[in-house]
């Protein structure tokens, strides 16, 4: 059974996958549309379309490329415990429970929510070299570790 480190470790991986994918597949379906269409007597009409199809193509690009920089992330974060707040870390505080990994958004592991959350968004940076027991406020809330694995 692995540990909820790891759970939420590959939920995050997960995400990205799938982020890829989408975008991945969207530059096929814009490629492919791009070269089916075919150059009509309306020749503005078909450079539109092109340089539509590949505005999309770059957004999209754009898209894999953050992808890849958060899978990189992923790679360096590592599954072990630690006294303090570090990349990889599981806080439990009164106010929820984070995973300081990427900004994927809300997990559920067993019923309970983590919010995965990256260690340069400002509550990451609130929380980074904080240990068990510690207070801070964010955005008028106080919060308070009661645990870190």
């Amino acid at each position: 059974m692995p540990t909820l480190k790891e759970q939420l470790y590959e939920c995050c991986i997960t995400y990205i996958r799938a982020r890829s994918f989408a975008a991945e597949e969207a530059i096929r379906e814009v490629q492919t549309s791009a070269n089916e269409e075919t150059k009509s007597s309306a020749g503005d009409k078909y450079e539109t379309g092109r340089a539509m199809a590949q505005l999309e193509i770059e957004k999209n690009t754009a898209q894999l490329m953050e992808s890849n920089k958060l899978m990189n992330t992923m790679k360096m974060i590592g599954l072990n415990q630690s006294s303090s707040v570090h990349a990889g870390s599981i806080i439990m505080t009164n106010q929820g429970n984070y995973y300081l990994a990427i900004s994927a958004g809300e997990l559920t592991i067993d019923g309970k929510s983590y919010f995965a959350i990256s260690a340069a968004s400002p509550i990451g940076k609130k929380l980074m070299g904080l240990t068990k027991g510690a207070s801070f406020d964010f955005n008028g809330k106080e919060y308070k570790i009661h645990e870190i694995e």
